[in-house]
């Protein structure tokens, strides 16, 4: 397990040099390419996730509960039609949007979000698939609604895997680590608090998954013990599946997810509690339960994670790209054997980085998450600057 502390300081003369990367088409030097980060589009409320579809519409969510389309690099004046209700309160929203695998054919586009439940009083992630023709939604259809409540925390991170089954995210919910840890919500498998799901594309479960079978355990877990995983991503070389989670403070996490394993939380962890500094955890390590693979300190507010496989930055295919909000950066890291053997923050200061993605044409698109009122987000782009 490597560790990142004072993460920022640590990057060292290249950025120190440039100063803050820009929205404004700065060259920013970096180890194996330099780059300009440009605006695609501006005028967004909170975006929380991007994803492209065949023929290079670009959609992406406002966490206020619209779905926008971006078309030959213009900002669609109105939102997607046929959006389920969503819970807005807090840290709620309309959060991931993915296509499907066989989108070109099926037309099925797969959204996760806050659902009211209990008369609105509470909520819980959810996710719906439906097809998308017209710049419409229909036939909308739930398959999976967790089963956990609360007002954050909800995760709702969506990948598929090369065989196509569904990864969901779903976060802790805010349950207290606090009292007896190993009964804390996270570690009861009964339930779906701080954990990854999968699923098939329909939203049954898949007779490998590691709990079918299991008195007291729900089969749709793949992993359990996460805190809120906002960074999802699956090496389509590999098959790793990959995780950024949020820890309290400090304390965030990279993690490499096995079917069945326990990640700890909130028995082990390397963060203190907002506020106080007190300790939460019972130690770092724990038999039975997984080390990360990385962990920052402080904390950078981890959000949005692909695996690079583009070819328009060539020397940085296979690494990690996540970005964070807190540090308002975007760092890239190159696994090796389950740990990380190399980190570099390519770009500081522009913005609370929610969500990575990588465009068809090989380049990396950031939406950055404004959260101040009545401030509007952009979509950044990272170009080649040679």
């Amino acid at each position: 397990m490597s560790r990142t502390v004072m993460g920022i300081l640590s990057v060292g003369c290249v950025l120190a040099a440039a100063g803050p990367a820009t929205a404004q088409e700065t060259v920013v030097p970096s180890k194996y390419h330099a780059f300009r980060v440009v605006t695609v589009v501006d005028g967004l409320v909170r975006p929380w996730s991007i994803a492209f579809l065949p023929g290079g519409d670009m959609l992406v969510t406002e966490k206020p509960g619209r779905l926008r389309v971006v078309r030959d690099g213009r900002l669609l004046p109105d939102p997607v039609q046929g959006i389920p209700e969503v819970y807005t309160r807090g840290q709620a929203g309309l959060l991931d949007v993915v296509p499907h695998p066989d989108f070109a054919s099926n037309r099925l586009l797969y959204l996760s979000y806050s659902k009211p439940v209990e008369g609105g009083a509470e909520s819980t992630t959810a996710v719906v698939r439906g097809r998308f023709e017209n710049d419409r939604l229909s036939d909308v259809e739930e398959i999976f609604e967790a089963d956990s409540r609360g007002r954050g925390h909800y995760g709702s991170r969506l990948a598929f895997d090369g065989e196509g089954h569904l990864f969901i995210t779903v976060g802790d919910r805010q349950a207290p680590p606090e009292g007896d840890l190993e009964s804390h919500p996270a570690q009861d498998l009964s339930n779906h608090h701080g954990v990854v799901i999968r699923l098939h594309d329909d939203g049954r479960v898949p007779a490998d998954n590691p709990f079918v079978g299991r008195d007291g355990a729900r089969p749709e877990i793949w992993s359990y013990g996460h805190r809120n995983a906002q960074g999802l991503a699956i090496d389509p070389e590999t098959g790793n599946v990959w995780i950024t989670e949020h820890g309290p403070q400090g304390g965030d996490e990279l993690n490499l997810i096995l079917p069945g394993r326990n990640y700890g939380w909130p028995v082990i962890g390397y963060g203190v509690n907002y506020r106080s500094g007190l300790a939460i955890h019972e130690g770092t390590h724990r038999d039975g339960m997984e080390q990360p693979v990385h962990v920052w300190v402080p904390s950078l507010g981890v959000s949005g994670l692909i695996v690079y496989t583009g070819d328009r930055f060539p020397r940085w295919r296979g690494d990690l790209l996540a970005g964070g909000m807190v540090g308002e950066v975007l760092v890239r890291l190159r696994p090796t054997d389950a740990r990380v053997n190399r980190e570099e923050y390519l770009i500081y200061e522009t913005g609370r980085v929610r969500h990575v993605q990588q465009g068809p044409d090989g380049l990396v698109y950031l939406a950055i998450d404004n959260d101040e009122e009545g401030e509007t987000s952009p979509i950044l782009r990272l170009e080649p600057a040679e």
